[in-house]
């Protein structure tokens, strides 16, 4: 079958370069033509077939059907259109050509699995909206996709949003989730956050200044602004005057559940999502399931039926693709799958119901209840997984394995339910670890039922009234609007954790005269002992009664000091604060808090034990949970403070001292926290590698400030395990820097902020291992090497807002690979704006000038 579905797809490219020739460009015929020539080897190949080979046929044969259908599609289309001229197909091709790469990385690609990204599913809605957006009118126009919930929408607006000719075509790009009851300052935020324009200023403006400062991202250029999730008519007409129509061709997407919220917001027809084919459900399904590896043909027919009981919902289909890669895979255990997900309801969000609750009550137990703790966080929050494993830790759900910590077991159980489907990933780290996350609605909606029945926990939304007095409430969860009914006072004293998302409500204020405050019942004399996590988005003044919760694991708020009886809670584990940059002076009581793993604070001194003398000394301990210390002013690393923290994994000073020289922090005793795996350092005085030894076990090292020469990175470079290097406004001696041979060769991720540079002097082989190249803000660049995209590993260059030589340097970077037809990193431009469109001719020139390389 995979040779016949080839020999077809042979056959349809000779055909639309014989008959519909007309219909193409001249580089589209050297495409296809390019692509018979390679089809041609690989059918030969196949007629040699033997059991031996590792031929994926059947990726061969779905690839070449999806292949055939893009084809016929494109040429119908331009058939119809009724446009042959020359001149409009050079413009149709720029904003719309045939994807002839992917069509053969799809097919070429043997090692990798049929992705659910648009190469291979949903390629026809993908290029259905990219050609909205991108097409001739420059009004300001509204994109709607319609469909029902867990068919697709935000995934595939997502790949349209990421894809690198939409980044290049709009100058500014921006993002919100709309959550049920959200208002317009949090959409302000939410785009402006996307932007990488917020600010923690701007938490305290008021929504005027915040549409201001939009307004003035968006006048200038053209934009891109997806509203995600859209309920109700009444949204739209509070938001739309913030978008500014410059006609210069911005579009706003939209996706919604309903079709009069779409047609309200646009005059145009939406676009509606479809369910996914049978043969597009099996590929997703079998690539959730099995991963590069093909269905064993015992479980392809009782597999198929599960997939028929999906109906072509892809979150159905990943949900219990999720299940099934973890379970056994024998035909019984199929069989009893398959009958538990049977098609015995009428309607999709009742049969995706039915499956979401059979994936939970297949979890294993250890899982259950990390499972269920993700419906604590409001709808379409991004979860931090930093702060959720913390929680996890502290809320004791998290049980020691062996020797590792438990923190790294809480990992293990957040990795577990990403590989089944449950966790959605929306954010990586430089490192390549997941940042933050998010779970669908349905899944929320899911695990708050299931935890209020079993009483894990409560969510409370606009009122408490919900709430019945004398309940046992292990954890309450405050999402919005609750201070519109602050009459209500409860006596529970059951409370373990209090979690506020709404900066609105100023929870812990417990003045004695105020007696009307919502959830005072916390802070009251007896009742409030029993608090072990306790999370404030909004400021908080903390409470003299501070000491009293003994119990308290995790603290996490926004305050403008510490009381110092705050050292008296000796089973906290995790403080987090967030404030201002004034300096805080910490207790020297904090050394005797024998449970503190992670202390992230602003701007804080830390005090040495050693200054109260000997004496004094043997009532500190040695804080061996203590995994993370930031951000400390004038850290002095004496051996004293050293030999306290020897497990410590994350540290982050701040060098501000600019009337000591290095000695005087002792920055050498450094090389004895041999754990130590991520160091952030914040320098504006003075140059401190020089001469220094770092622990060999230091993965990730930022440097921001100071000045350098670029002989003192070889120190840097001749890290064995470095992986993530961040230079961030640096002052350099010299505008040269000269790599050597040897030096960052674990290196996988490079980003380099603001730095001056007349030349970059490197060989392909000095960073082997490189991944990423990040510049950003490099007005004083020179251009990026040739020699750089020969390192065979490297996936992608991100530029954000660099001079015209850089982007030039990129652009031609991209262009070469693109005509060689090699699989080279991708480039990434953003906030570039004027400087995009003086290069956007230039890089057509590239494109369709054959002679060029």
């Amino acid at each position: 079958m995979a040779y016949a579905a080839l020999r077809s797809l042979v056959q349809i490219l000779h055909q639309t370069l014989n008959r519909d020739h007309q219909y193409l460009i001249l580089y589209e015929k050297q495409q296809i033509e390019s692509l018979v020539e390679k089809l041609s080897s690989l059918q030969e190949a196949l007629e040699n077939y033997s059991k031996n080979t590792t031929l994926h046929l059947e990726r061969i044969r779905d690839a070449s059907y999806i292949a055939e259908d893009i084809i016929e599609s494109y040429i119908t289309d331009r058939i119809l259109s009724q446009s042959a001229s020359h001149e409009d197909w050079i413009l149709a091709t720029n904003i719309n050509p045939i994807r002839f790469d992917l069509i053969v990385n799809w097919i070429f690609g043997s090692s990798k699995p049929a992705s659910s990204s648009p190469s291979t599913l949903r390629f026809d809605d993908f290029m259905a909206i990219k050609e909205r957006l991108l097409r001739e009118s420059s009004e300001l126009d509204i994109v709607s996709m319609v469909g029902t919930g867990g068919i697709g929408k935000t995934t595939l607006a997502k790949q349209v949003y990421h894809d690198p000719y939409i980044v290049h075509h709009f100058q500014t790009r921006a993002w919100a989730t709309v959550s049920h009851d959200c208002n317009v300052q949090e959409i302000l935020l939410s785009l402006l956050n996307s932007m990488e324009e917020l600010t923690s200023e701007m938490d305290e403006m008021t929504s005027e200044l915040l549409e201001k400062r939009l307004y003035m991202n968006l006048e200038y250029g053209r934009y891109l602004i997806v509203l995600d999730d859209v309920r109700d008519t009444k949204f739209w007409d509070d938001v739309k005057q913030l978008f500014p129509n410059g006609m210069n061709g911005s579009r706003i997407m939209m996706t919604t559940r309903l079709e009069n919220v779409a047609g309200y917001a646009n005059s145009c027809t939406p676009h509606r999502m479809r369910f996914l084919s049978d043969r597009e459900s099996w590929i997703l399904f079998c690539e959730k399931v099995f991963g590069k590896y093909c269905c064993p043909l015992n479980l392809k027919e009782i597999g198929k039926k599960i997939v028929q009981h999906c109906q072509g919902l892809p979150l159905a289909i990943v949900l219990i693709g999720g299940l099934l890669s973890k379970a056994t895979r024998t035909e019984h255990y199929w069989e009893y799958v398959a009958e538990n997900v049977s098609l015995v309801t009428t309607s999709i969000d009742e049969q995706c119901s039915k499956i979401l609750s059979f994936s939970y009550k297949h979890l294993p137990s250890h899982l259950k209840w990390c499972f269920l703790y993700m419906g604590i966080f409001p709808e379409n929050y991004n979860i931090h997984v930093s702060k959720l494993v913390k929680l996890w830790v502290a809320e004791g759900i998290v049980k020691p394995v062996g020797s590792k910590s438990l923190e790294d077991v809480a990992e293990e159980y957040f990795l577990d339910l990403v590989e089944r489907n449950l966790i959605l990933i929306h954010e990586k780290r430089s490192n390549g670890k997941i940042k933050t996350c998010r779970i669908h609605d349905l899944v929320r909606d899911l695990c708050v039922g299931e935890a209020e029945k079993e009483n894990f926990f409560h969510v409370t939304n606009r009122s408490l009234h919900g709430i019945q007095e004398g309940n046992s409430m292990l954890r309450v969860s405050i999402h919005r609007n609750t201070k519109s009914h602050d009459d209500k006072v409860l006596s529970s004293p059951q409370v373990w954790s209090l979690l506020n998302f709404d900066r609105e409500v100023p929870l812990p204020v417990p003045k004695k005269s105020n007696k009307k405050l919502s959830f005072l019942f916390l802070f009251q004399k007896r009742q409030n002992t029993l608090l072990r996590v306790f999370h404030q988005q909004g400021r908080l003044e903390f409470p003299n009664e501070v000491a009293e919760w003994v119990d308290l694991r995790y603290l996490d708020c926004i305050s403008i000091h510490i009381p110092s009886s705050i050292s008296k809670l000796q089973n906290l584990q995790t403080i987090i604060l967030r404030r201002d940059m004034r300096p805080l002076y910490l207790s020297l009581d904090i050394w005797k808090m024998p449970q503190l793993r992670h202390v992230l604070l602003e701007y804080v001194i830390l005090p040495d034990p050693s200054s109260v003398g000997t004496e004094g000394d043997k009532s500190f301990l040695v804080l061996e949970n203590l995994q993370t210390l930031s951000l400390l002013m004038n850290f002095r690393c004496t051996e004293e403070v050293i030999k306290r923290i020897p497990n410590i994994k994350k540290l982050g000073i701040h060098l501000k001292d600019k009337e000591v020289g290095p000695e005087y922090y002792c920055l050498n005793n450094l090389v004895h926290l041999r754990k130590l795996e991520s160091l952030k350092c914040i320098n504006f005085g003075f140059s401190f590698l020089m001469n220094l030894i770092f622990p060999t076990s230091l993965k990730k090292f930022t440097f921001v400030g100071g000045r350098l020469s670029w002989e003192d990175m070889s120190i840097v470079g001749s890290l064995p395990n470095l992986q993530v290097l961040k230079l961030r406004r640096t002052a350099f001696f010299y505008r040269e820097w000269i790599t050597n041979a040897g030096e960052f060769l674990q290196l996988k991720y490079l980003l380099l902020e603001g730095i001056a540079l007349g030349r970059w002097r490197v060989d392909c082989t000095h960073f082997p291992n490189l991944e990423s190249l990040v510049l950003e803000d490099c007005d004083d660049f020179a251009q990026i090497p040739d020699e750089i995209i020969e390192i065979p590993t490297l996936r992608s260059i991100e530029l954000n807002g660099c001079c015209g030589s850089v982007l030039t340097s990129a652009m031609y970077i991209q262009m070469k690979h693109r005509r060689s037809g090699g699989d080279g990193p991708q480039v990434l431009i953003a906030n570039s704006r004027n400087r995009i469109e003086k290069l956007r001719r230039r890089m057509f020139n590239w494109l369709h000038d054959p002679f060029l390389f």
